[in-house]
Parts: C-alpha cells; sequence; structure tokens
C-alpha cells in the first residue's frame, strides 16, 4: 500500500463538476473581529471535516504551522495570501498561507507560524493577535499542518523573501466563507476517484493590473475548515 498519494501537477486541468451554492454564507455577524474572537473562545472539541491529502502514518509526517492572517480593514476582514515563487520544489508558484516546518528553536505551532510570517512576508509580531487554532491538516508533502488564526492590526509595511514569496495579496473573508465561490473539482488517479476545491479570486496585482488567483489544495481545505467552524 502506498504511504502517500500522487501530487496533481495541475489543477487547472482537472474538471470541475460543481459547487457548493446550495450551502448557506457565513453570515457577516460572524466575521467581525469580537466575533471570531467569541468564537474562537468555545472551540474546544470541534472536529474538522476534511482532515488532509494523505494516506500516511501522522506518527510519520513532519509537523508544520502556517498563519491564517485575518487583516482588519474598514470595509471588513481580508485574508492575507501568498503567491510562491516558481523555482520552489515544494508548491511553486501556489497560493498558500504563511508557515513552514516547525523548527527545533520554536516553541510551539504558534510560535512557528509567527517566525515563517515574519521571514516570509514580513508582517511584525506587534501588529499579530492570536486569536485560535484549527485542527490539524496532512498534506501530500507529508506535513502535519497547524492553522495558525489570527487577527493583523494595519498598518504594517510588507518585505517579501523574494527566494520563497512572489506575491503577498488580500482576499475578502466574506468571499471565501460563500460556498457558491467553492468549485470542487473531480478525477481519477491510479484508480482511485479524488476531489479537491478551488476558491478562484478575480483580483489585482501590486500595479492595479487585474489578475486571477487560484486557490486550492490545502490553502482551499484550511479555508473550507473554517467556514464550517464559522458556520457550526
Amino acid at each position: 500500500m502506498p504511504t502517500h498519494r500522487p501530487r496533481i501537477h495541475d489543477p487547472h486541468a482537472v474538471p470541475v463538476v460543481g459547487t457548493d451554492h446550495h450551502l448557506p454564507a457565513v453570515e457577516p455577524a460572524r466575521l467581525t473581529p469580537e466575533a471570531l474572537r467569541q468564537r474562537f473562545a468555545s472551540a474546544q472539541g470541534w472536529q474538522a471535516d476534511i482532515r488532509g491529502d494523505t494516506g500516511a502514518d501522522p506518527a510519520g509526517l513532519a509537523a508544520a504551522s502556517v498563519l491564517v492572517p485575518l487583516v482588519q480593514r474598514p470595509d471588513g476582514l481580508q485574508v492575507l495570501l501568498t503567491r510562491r515563487t516558481e523555482h520552489l520544489r515544494d508548491h511553486a508558484g501556489q497560493i498558500s498561507f504563511p508557515g513552514g516546518r516547525v523548527e527545533l528553536d520554536d516553541a510551539d505551532a504558534v510560535a512557528a507560524a509567527l517566525r515563517e510570517a515574519e521571514e516570509e512576508v514580513g508582517l511584525p509580531r506587534d501588529a499579530v493577535e492570536i486569536i485560535g487554532q484549527l485542527p490539524h491538516y496532512t498534506t501530500v508533502t507529508r506535513y502535519v499542518v497547524t492553522p495558525v488564526v489570527a487577527l493583523v492590526r494595519p498598518p504594517f509595511d510588507l518585505r517579501l523573501d523574494a527566494f520563497e514569496v512572489a506575491e503577498a495579496f488580500e482576499v475578502p473573508l466574506r468571499f471565501l466563507m460563500t460556498p457558491a465561490h467553492h468549485q470542487r473539482h473531480e478525477f481519477e488517479l491510479q484508480g482511485e476517484r479524488r476531489q479537491f476545491l478551488s476558491m478562484p479570486w478575480q483580483g489585482h496585482d501590486e500595479q492595479g493590473a487585474p489578475r486571477s488567483y487560484f486557490i486550492w489544495g490545502a490553502t482551499a481545505a484550511m479555508l473550507r475548515n473554517l467556514y464550517g467552524f464559522l458556520r457550526d
């Protein structure tokens, strides 16, 4: 039996079989900083619907952590995401949260997420308020990832690590918490039927030019788990 699933190299080519427009969007009243603080304060025992994309024994996976930064803008919370550079071995060109492997010097998953966000995009720690964590998510690249959710207070100036990060951008949390924007892709690989989610976003790059961002894979799955958490 294989210890992990093969990777998807061209997600855009995988057919869309539907959206989740039949599911309700998270109510705007639940997407405020105070509502999020209260929800995470009562998070104990909550289980995620999507737990990962690997058949490997979790004991054999490496620990990783990502920061889910929710930027407090006048028109509502925005999710800060990154586009990886094209030359990376893992996740080249993909949309992701700031994050990476938990190092020996990191006290815990929160410390790792804060360190990675500071290293990758220059997000200052004094602008970050940690409000909670989502359940672990296992990836096809053999990591057990802890999503650390935080409110981010502007103003702040980002400084991207040019080796790892091609771009940082923001997507409205309300858009991502609306399942009508969640596409389901389905395909068969090595005799197994598989699915993944995508959340395509039409935004603008740093120069203001229109740009399409294809949010999929582990990032989309963790956002979908955030949707389930805030909806429940």
